[in-house]
C-alpha cells in the first residue's frame, strides 16, 4: 500500500478537498477599469470619452462600434450608446509627477491624471464624476467640500442632475441611468416644443402673404387698367397728329407760301396741266430709233 520507510501521509494528501475559487486583484481590477478602455479593453489614449453610465472608452473605440457592432464583444451593454451625442469627451488634468525628470521618484505607480482642485490622483481609490454640460472632471471630495453651481475648472454652470460619477458601483449605476432617462426625455420634449413654437411661426406669415398677395393681384388690375387707357390715349393721340400733320404738309395750302413758290412743286396747278398734256411723252432713249 506504500508509506514504506516510515513516512506518514497528511490529511490533504488523502482526501481531496473542494478548491477555493480564486480572488480577483482589487489593486489590478481598479487599474484596469481606470486605465483601460471598456470596449476594447486597450489603455486609455486621449481623446477619452465617457457614457452617461460613467463608464470610460477611447473615441476611436466608440467609432468603430458604432460603425461595425459585431467588431467587438458585449455590445449589448452600450445599447445606450446610439451616437457620439450619447458620449461625452472628457476634459482631463494631466498628472505633473510624469513630467518630471526626477530619477529618485517612482512614477510607475503614478495615475496619469488628477483632480485639478484637490489633486488627488485617478486611480480608483478615489471616487471621481464629471461634468455633462462640460465635461470637465473633478473628485467628489472638491465636490462636497467647495459646492458651487460653477464648474471649478472651467466655470461654467451645472445643475446637479449633470454630476456623473466614473466607474461607480451598483447604486451608482441604477442613480446614474434615472438621470439619463430623465435627460433624454427633457431633452425629447424640448425639441418637441421648437419644433411646435417654429410651425406656429410660419403659419402667421403665409397669412400675412396671402393678404400681400391679394393686395398685389389687386395692384396689379389696377396697373393693367391705367396702362390700357394710356394705350388707347397714345393712339387716339397719335392718329390725331397724323391727320394734323397730312393737312398741314401741303405747301398749296400755305398762306405764306407766293405762287411762284408753289408753282415749283408737282402740286400745284400748272404742273397738273402739263403732266395731262405730257402724259405720252417719253424720254430721249438711243435703243428706241433703232
Amino acid at each position: 500500500m506504500g508509506a514504506d520507510g516510515g513516512t506518514i501521509p497528511r490529511r490533504d494528501e488523502l482526501v481531496k478537498e473542494k478548491k477555493k475559487p480564486e480572488k480577483k486583484d482589487k489593486t489590478s481590477e481598479l487599474q484596469h477599469k481606470w486605465n483601460d478602455c471598456s470596449i476594447s479593453q486597450l489603455p486609455l489614449q486621449k481623446p477619452v470619452m465617457a457614457c452617461e453610465y460613467g463608464s470610460l472608452y477611447n473615441k476611436e473605440s466608440v467609432l468603430e462600434c458604432l460603425l461595425d457592432k459585431q467588431k467587438y464583444e458585449g455590445v449589448a451593454k452600450l445599447a445606450h450608446i446610439r451616437g457620439l451625442k450619447d458620449v461625452k469627451e472628457l476634459q482631463l488634468t494631466d498628472n505633473p509627477a510624469l513630467s518630471r525628470t526626477d530619477n529618485k521618484m517612482d512614477i510607475s505607480n503614478c495615475a496619469p491624471y488628477i483632480c485639478p482642485v484637490t489633486g488627488l490622483e485617478m486611480n480608483g481609490k478615489h471616487r471621481f464624476c464629471f461634468i455633462w454640460t462640460c465635461g470637465c472632471v473633478i473628485s467628489e471630495r472638491a465636490l462636497k467640500e467647495v459646492p458651487s453651481s460653477l464648474c471649478h475648472k472651467c466655470a461654467k454652470p451645472y445643475a446637479a442632475d449633470d454630476v456623473i460619477v466614473l466607474n461607480g458601483d451598483d447604486a451608482d449605476f441604477e442613480l446614474m441611468k434615472s438621470r439619463m432617462e430623465e435627460r433624454r426625455l427633457a431633452a425629447k420634449q424640448s425639441k418637441k416644443g421648437k419644433k411646435k413654437a417654429k410651425t406656429d411661426s410660419e403659419g402667421e406669415p403665409s397669412s400675412k402673404a396671402a393678404k400681400l398677395a391679394d393686395k398685389g393681384e389687386t395692384s396689379l388690375d389696377k396697373i393693367k387698367l391705367k396702362s390700357a387707357t394710356a394705350a388707347k390715349l397714345v393712339t387716339a393721340a397719335s392718329s390725331a397728329a397724323k391727320t394734323v400733320k397730312s393737312k398741314s404738309l401741303s405747301v398749296q395750302d400755305d398762306p405764306k407760301s407766293s405762287e411762284v413758290y408753289k408753282s415749283l412743286f408737282t402740286s400745284s396747278d400748272e404742273a397738273k396741266k402739263q403732266g395731262a398734256q405730257h402724259s405720252g411723252w417719253v424720254s430721249f432713249n438711243p435703243q428706241y430709233f433703232r
